[in-house]
């Protein structure tokens, strides 16, 4: 846990490990601004760099493996967290070298299991998946994956919002304390399944008319950490995220030739 502040003033601190997005739609800086729009400290450690814009991405570089453990170290070390948020690891030693350090802190993680990005361009190399499923869900508090993810990871194909509970218990056995399915990909109303083994949640939200959806997943999960750290317990933190998102993809913006990005300052524009 964080060292006590010297100031009352000092907010809530919230660790995203991730990958950049050099486009600022989603990625680390997605998180970040979740985090500032949501009133706690976002800090970074950077996984991978993307060369990606509003057409897609063009490439990604690891970090070594040795660079993201000094980033972690540097952070947990001297400042501490109240919530930690995994986004792309890119690889099996990346996935490894973080959920290590995961399993042994006492903060509550939000794994966004991130496979492809919005165009459908892959983040994470195919050997690396069996690390996703072995070595981060058990250290998960929650895991956050869309359709397409979960079918990567458990190979259990969601059609219709009936089939969200067996995706849930699916994804569940793999070692995750909660599972949010997020059904947005389906037809009609979008509704996603919070799952803790036992008790289900339903949220839904009107579905916008918005092609600029750029970094939804990246802000979703960074929104549900900051409200972890902020105090919630998870179905709330969840509700209010899903509150947050939904304003956000309702002001998503045109940017470059493709895909726009939500509007994660959505609150604070005149």
């Amino acid at each position: 846990m964080p060292h006590s502040p010297s100031t009352s003033r000092t907010p809530p601190l919230v660790l995203t490990v991730a990958g950049s997005d050099s486009g600022g739609g989603a990625g680390i800086q997605a998180d970040l601004k979740t985090m500032l729009a949501l009133g706690v400290h976002g800090m970074s450690v950077v996984a991978a760099v993307t060369a990606q814009n509003s057409l897609g991405v063009q490439g990604y570089w690891e970090l070594p493996p040795e660079a993201v453990r000094a980033q972690l170290d540097s952070v947990l070390s001297d400042i501490g967290v109240h919530a930690i948020k995994t986004g792309m690891l890119a690889s099996t030693v990346l996935v490894e070298t973080v959920a290590e350090v995961l399993a042994a802190s006492d903060a509550p993680v939000v794994v966004d299991p991130v496979g492809v990005s919005k165009h459908g361009d892959s983040l994470l190399a195919a050997d690396a998946v069996h690390a996703v499923r072995t070595a981060l869900l058990p250290a998960a508090t929650v895991v956050t994956p869309n359709l397409f993810e979960v079918e990567q990871l458990t190979g259990v194909k969601v059609v219709d919002e009936s089939g969200l509970r067996e995706a849930a218990e699916a994804v569940k056995a793999l070692g995750p304390r909660w599972v949010l399915i997020k059904g947005g990909h389906l037809p009609g109303e979008p509704a996603d399944l919070l799952f803790d083994g036992e008790h289900e949640h339903r949220f839904t939200a009107p579905r916008h008319d918005n092609r600029h959806t750029h970094g939804t997943g990246c802000t979703l999960a960074s929104a549900i950490a900051s409200h972890l750290a902020l105090g919630d317990d998870m179905p709330t933190a969840v509700a209010k995220a899903k509150e947050y998102v939904t304003g956000a993809i309702a002001a998503g913006f045109p940017l470059g030739a493709g895909i726009g990005p939500v509007d994660h300052g959505w609150r604070h524009r005149p």
